[in-house]
């Protein structure tokens, strides 16, 4: 069935409707300026192929607070309790991230649309945007501050202009979206390896005794280089704060390409390299971070020990001649780094305020708006010196954090899967999702609220250290135990027709549409009564507001309805 005759069928049901076509700026229209911030991701638009998905997604992770994060915890920890926090939560993270990816890859829908759908509700979501938001300013000022370093240790630069100049030229390069990033980080992969990963190699080969070095190394510890479950607790809860990583890795992962009997195993490979895999190598970097502090630690101070471009700095001392030289190389490599890093930083961020604004306010002026938001409010927290305070707001933020992918993958592995008491698919539409859910926004506010009050000593030592792990364990179990309490009733406000075998709506246009299920196609294409564009049927539902197909943005700003569809 094609679009006008489907729109054709959909007559008839009008209640109300604008009379002239809802219009958008250029910004919206452009698809590769707007990347569909607020969409499905078309396959029409999806051109790219597993390994170019993939190896951008990897690139998005070429950060240093890895390095600056792992020496931290080493110096404020010691060796041992910051090995096993890094080793115990990069176990965490990647069994975490493993069903998010999976499903987001398999439906093609930013972490936004799959929070929505998977137990959060349409506005229960908009918390975890600014979660998810917080995340991706959090870092960029952090990671803008390893390179304001790097400016100030090479061209003798204040931090203020760097911090400064380190964020402006990022937003030329992200305007431009996933056409321009993908090429960006493929290009730029084999220079960044071979730069982060020789000084290892070398330094490990002429000096073994360096990781004896290493195991001993207490920094600033009471319990000294050996294990104390306090500090262990405190430092996993630091590196915690990295399981929103996996959101980032998801706004890559979205442009995969469906996944067919033929690239099944390239898919699968992917998906979980370029998605949970990410800790794999992340892990290793904060270990060598660790490692790095140890090693300069001597030379430079236990203060200065714990900044990326010191570290690199006088490991490439180790085997190139000359400080300059050396130095040429190091401020190469993190200004590289931080170049690939921050531009995913700001390309999530804008997604993710494109999101959060068009629920409160009805309105979308593009994604690129939001792009200069995000990265004026990372500005802000480098003047206020964020890198000085790296492990008590990451500490306060993992607790958050947690919450929130506790619940998200409860909801995917156990109520969907286990219970089947939630969807089979993810539904992110607005017409057909009630606001809250108390099953995932319910458990990660509770799992919030108490994690929060540990942190804060509330509850003794103990769970003070432990607090995130606390957070986690309980979104994970309450949502579960709400979605059975609540019977699954808030997952669907009104039946999704086009989805197979999902019934037809509770309103007056169920019986002109009950047949769909049987005759949409994947690859039909369905034009928006409101805005008059053509979209995939994944991305279209019937308004009875307007009286034919809606889009799902169109659907998102509509103001005037007051979800009338979904009155029962």
């Amino acid at each position: 069935m094609d679009s006008q005759v489907l729109n054709e069928n959909l007559k008839g049901t009008k209640v109300s409707a604008r009379s002239t076509k809802r219009s958008f700026n250029n910004w919206v229209n452009n698809p590769v300026l707007e990347d569909y911030a607020l969409r499905y991701a078309p396959r029409s638009f999806r051109k790219w192929t597993e390994f170019a998905v993939a190896s951008s997604a990897i690139g998005g992770i070429a950060y240093l607070a890895d390095f600056a994060i792992g020496g931290s915890i080493a110096v404020t920890y010691g060796f041992a309790n910051a090995l096993w926090a890094i080793v115990v939560t990069a176990v965490i993270i990647f069994l975490t991230g493993l069903p998010i990816s999976y499903y987001s890859a398999k439906y093609n829908i930013d972490m936004d649309l799959l929070t929505r759908g998977a137990g959060f509700g349409y506005m229960g979501s908009t918390l975890t945007s600014l979660v998810y938001a917080s995340f991706t300013f959090i870092y960029f000022s952090l990671e803008g501050s390893v390179m304001a370093q790097a400016f100030e240790l090479y061209f003798g630069m204040s931090l203020p202009v760097g911090y400064l100049i380190s964020s402006l030229i990022i937003i030329p390069m992200v305007i431009y979206g996933m056409t321009f990033l993908a090429r960006l980080q493929v290009w730029t992969q084999p220079i960044w390896i071979t730069l982060m990963v020789l000084p290892f190699i070398v330094i490990l080969i002429k000096d073994p005794g360096t990781l004896v070095s290493w195991t001993q190394f207490a920094g600033n510890s009471k319990s000294g280089a050996s294990f104390n479950p306090l500090s262990f607790g405190l430092a996993a809860g630091v590196v915690l704060s990295l399981i929103a990583q996996i959101g980032e890795q998801v706004d890559y992962l979205r442009f995969m390409p469906d996944k067919t009997k033929s690239n099944s195993r390239k898919w699968w490979w992917a998906v979980i390299l370029a998605g949970p895999g990410w800790v794999i190598l992340g892990a290793l970097k904060q270990l060598g971070g660790s490692f790095l502090a140890s090693y300069i630690a001597p030379t430079v101070g236990i203060d200065k020990s714990t900044e990326p471009i010191q570290m690199y700095t006088m490991a490439f001392q180790y085997f190139i001649p000359g400080a300059f030289a050396a130095l040429s190389i190091a401020t190469l490599f993190v200004i590289l780094s931080q170049i690939k890093i921050n531009v995913t930083n700001a390309y999530s961020g804008s997604l993710s305020w494109s999101n959060f604004f068009s629920r409160l306010f009805h309105a979308h002026p593009g994604r690129v708006v939001w792009l200069f938001l995000n990265v004026g409010i990372a500005i802000i927290l480098m003047e206020a010196g964020v890198f000085g305070f790296l492990n008590t707001v990451l500490g306060f933020y993992s607790n958050v954090a947690v919450a929130w992918i506790g619940a998200l993958v409860a909801d995917l592995v156990v109520n969907k899967n286990i219970l089947k008491i939630s969807p089979a698919y993810i539904e992110f539409k607005r017409a057909h999702l009630y606001n809250f859910n108390p099953a995932g926004f319910g458990s990660m506010l509770i799992a919030s609220v108490i994690s929060i009050l540990a942190y804060y000593g509330m509850f003794g030592s103990w769970m003070q250290a432990f607090s995130p792990f606390v957070s986690l364990a309980l979104a994970f179990v309450l949502a579960p135990i709400i979605a059975v309490l609540t019977k699954g009733k808030y997952y669907i406000a009104r039946p999704n027709p086009m989805i197979k075998g999902n019934g037809g709506l509770p309103n007056t246009a169920s019986a002109q549409i009950s047949s769909l299920d049987q005759t949409t196609s994947a690859n039909e294409v369905l034009t928006c009564s409101v805005c008059g564009y053509d979209y995939e049927i994944e991305d279209s539902t019937y308004c009875p507001f307007h009286g034919g197909n809606i889009c799902s943005l169109c659907c998102s700003l509509e103001s005037s309805c007051h979800d009338m569809c979904k009155a029962r």
